[in-house]
């Protein structure tokens, strides 16, 4: 005969989940995600939720994985979280406990099993460029170019990359290289150029090699026509060629589609909503 639950006991209190978005300064960070030894956004957040919790750690989830150096103003995570705080204060205890380089915003309740990575309907980055004289500023979270760049030539090789390729010669090795770019735009506005890509997911380190490429066509030394046949090949282009992350920042992952995920999961539909 089966036991019974003893009565009178108190019921299992299962976490609360939240979602959020984090902003962050990337550049004294080795990413978002957890490695043994370095400093890293998702340590930050985890660490200081547990300071709110007498030290038990609850996992976070992020929409992204960005890459050591890399900025965000509109990264999304999830997680659980059972104490007795809640909205605006729940938000202001979490701060309280970050650092000075990273912050969450826009806290809300989320469905259970609720995760961004498979939420996200797309991401979208952000690459600046300053192409004027030293500005130390500036160049904290922008890439200096000296030479004066085409943007007009830039923008029109940019189109090279827009629908669904194989992206295996801009991005890390990954077994499902295909991907679909919804679009790569172009602006200046005066010494301050931005390249802005939008996809539903992108492979490791490819924003980086499409700016990398583009700023190559802006100062005369590579072609449309050389984008796009390196774009047809498989070897990494133009030697694997990359800008570097301090120009990059994660600006916004949109939300609104059913989550996919493998069988054994068990992640609720997400309502339909949009994140900065």
């Amino acid at each position: 005969m089966k036991n019974r639950a003893r009565e009178g006991a108190p019921a299992v209190r299962s976490a609360q989940r939240y979602r959020a978005t984090v902003e962050y300064d990337g550049t004294e960070f080795a990413g978002f995600q957890i490695q043994p030894g370095a400093r890293t956004v998702q340590g930050e957040l985890e660490a200081a939720l547990a300071r709110l919790t007498g030290g038990i750690r609850q996992p976070v989830d992020g929409a992204g994985r960005t890459d050591a150096g890399v900025h965000a103003i509109g990264q999304v995570v999830a997680f659980g979280y059972d104490g007795p705080l809640a909205g605006e204060a729940l938000a202001e205890a979490i701060n309280g406990n970050l650092p000075r380089d990273v912050s969450i915003h826009d806290l809300r309740r989320a469905p259970a099993g609720f995760h961004p990575r498979y939420a996200a309907r797309y991401r979208e980055y952000r690459y600046t460029i300053w192409n004027g004289p030293r500005s130390p500023l500036r160049e904290r979270t922008a890439l200096r170019v000296r030479n004066p760049l085409d943007t007009a030539a830039m923008a029109r090789a940019a189109t090279a990359f827009e629908g669904r390729h194989d992206f295996s010669a801009f991005g890390g090795v990954d077994p499902q290289p295909v991907r679909t770019i919804q679009f790569v735009r172009v602006h200046r506005r005066g010494a301050e150029v931005t390249i802005d890509v939008r996809a539903e997911a992108f492979l490791r380190g490819m924003v980086r090699r499409i700016v990398a490429a583009l700023i190559g066509v802006g100062t005369g030394r590579i072609t449309e026509p050389e984008i796009r046949a390196a774009l047809a090949a498989t070897e990494p282009a133009f030697g694997g060629a990359a800008a570097p992350a301090r120009g990059l920042c994660l600006r916004r992952v949109a939300l609104g589609r059913r989550q996919r995920q493998p069988r054994t999961s068990n992640l609720a539909a997400t309502e339909t909503i949009e994140d900065r």
